[in-house]
C-alpha cells in the first residue's frame, strides 16, 4: 500500500512499481482492497504484486488501514506500507511548480496550501505511524527515490534494461520513439547488385556482403560501445527502456544486417558485474514493405 502526503512522490512510486512489475491501481476505496486482491489471485496468470496507491483524493480515505491489513493478513497476503512524505517547503514548492490546488486546501479554515498541508498531516499521522518504510523525499531527486523504492521493492536487484534494436528506411521516416539513430547509407548498397536485390539483410548472403565492407566492421564496434554506455548512463538515470534505430534508404538490406548484428553483440554475456541481463530484440520495421 503506497500512501503519503500530496507531493512528496506517490504518481513517481506508483510508475517505479510498475517498471519493477507490479500491478498499480490508484485510490481504491479500502472496501474493495480485499475484493480486489481476491481478483488478483484468481487471475490468469495470478497476480503477485499489487500496489494500491490511497490518499485523502478519496473520500473513502480515513488515514486508517489497519482495518485492512489485518483482514489480508488473516488471508495470508503479506502486506506493507509505505509512506512518503517531504517538509513544508518543499511540498509547497512543488505545489507552486505543478501549479494545483492542495486537496485539503478548501477544508482548512483560511483556505492556504500551508493550512492544506497541516490538515493531511494530521489525517495521515496515524497511517504514517504503523508504515512499513517511511521516505522522505525532501533530499531526493526522482533519480535518488527510484534507486531507494527499486531497493526497498525489486528483490534486492536492478530492473534489467530492454533494449530495442529497430531497422528501418529514412525514405519512410525516422521512428520518433528513437533515442540514438544510427545511419548506415555510407555502406554499399545491395539493391545495387542484382543477384542481392531480391533478397535481405536476414539473410547471410547480405549480411556478409554488408559487414564484409570498408568500415562497416568498425563502425559495428563502436555503436556496440556507444550503446553500452548509454545503457550504463540510463541504468543509473533509472530509465528502463531504450531505442536504438538503424537507418538505410529502404529499410531492407543494410539497416537489417547491420541491426542483426547489433542485436547479437548487445546479447552477447560480457558484462562481469552483478547486474541482471537485459532483454535485447530486434525488429524490422519497414521489411517487406515495398
Amino acid at each position: 500500500m503506497v500512501t503519503g502526503l500530496s507531493g512528496a512522490g506517490r504518481g513517481t512510486a506508483a510508475r517505479v512499481l510498475e517498471d519493477l512489475g507490479w500491478y498499480v491501481t490508484d485510490n481504491l476505496p479500502p472496501e474493495l482492497i480485499g475484493r480486489m486482491v481476491e481478483l488478483g489471485a484468481s487471475a490468469d496468470p495470478p497476480i503477485r504484486s499489487l500496489a494500491l496507491v490511497m490518499d485523502v483524493r478519496s473520500r473513502f480515505f480515513t488515514g486508517d488501514l489497519s482495518v485492512v491489513t489485518e483482514q489480508l493478513r488473516k488471508l495470508g497476503i503479506k502486506t506493507r506500507v509505505l509512506f512518503l512524505e517531504a517538509s513544508d517547503d518543499v511540498l509547497i514548492r512543488r505545489f507552486g511548480f505543478a501549479r494545483r490546488r492542495h486537496p485539503l486546501q478548501s477544508e482548512s479554515k483560511d483556505g492556504t496550501l500551508s493550512a492544506g498541508i497541516a490538515a493531511e498531516r494530521v489525517r495521515l499521522s496515524a497511517v504514517k505511524a504503523a508504515a512499513d518504510l517511511v521516505i522522505d523525499t525532501t533530499e531526493l531527486s526522482i533519480h535518488q527515490l527510484h534507486r531507494k523504492l527499486e531497493e526497498a521493492y525489486g528483490d534486492g536487484a536492478p530492473s534489467a534494461l530492454q533494449l530495442t534494436v529497430q531497422s528501418f528506411g529514412f525514405k519512410h521516416g525516422v521512428p520518433l520513439d528513437a533515442d540514438m539513430v544510427l545511419d548506415v547509407r555510407f555502406l554499399p548498397n545491395p539493391h545495387w547488385i542484382p543477384e542481392l536485390r531480391e533478397h535481405t539483410g536476414q539473410e547471410s548472403v547480405v549480411s556478409e556482403y554488408v559487414l564484409s565492407r570498408p568500415g562497416a566492421d568498425d563502425y559495428l564496434r563502436t555503436c556496440h560501445h556507444l550503446v553500452e554506455l548509454t545503457m550504463n548512463g540510463y541504468r543509473q538515470e533509472g530509465k528502463r527502456y531504450m531505442t536504438v534505430a538503424v537507418g538505410c534508404t529502404g529499410g531492407r538490406h543494410r539497416s537489417v544486417a547491420i541491426a542483426e548484428a547489433l542485436g547479437e553483440l548487445m546479447s552477447e554475456v560480457t558484462d562481469v558485474t552483478e547486474e541482471p541481463a537485459d532483454v535485447v530484440r530486434v525488429v524490422h520495421r519497414d521489411l517487406g514493405r515495398e
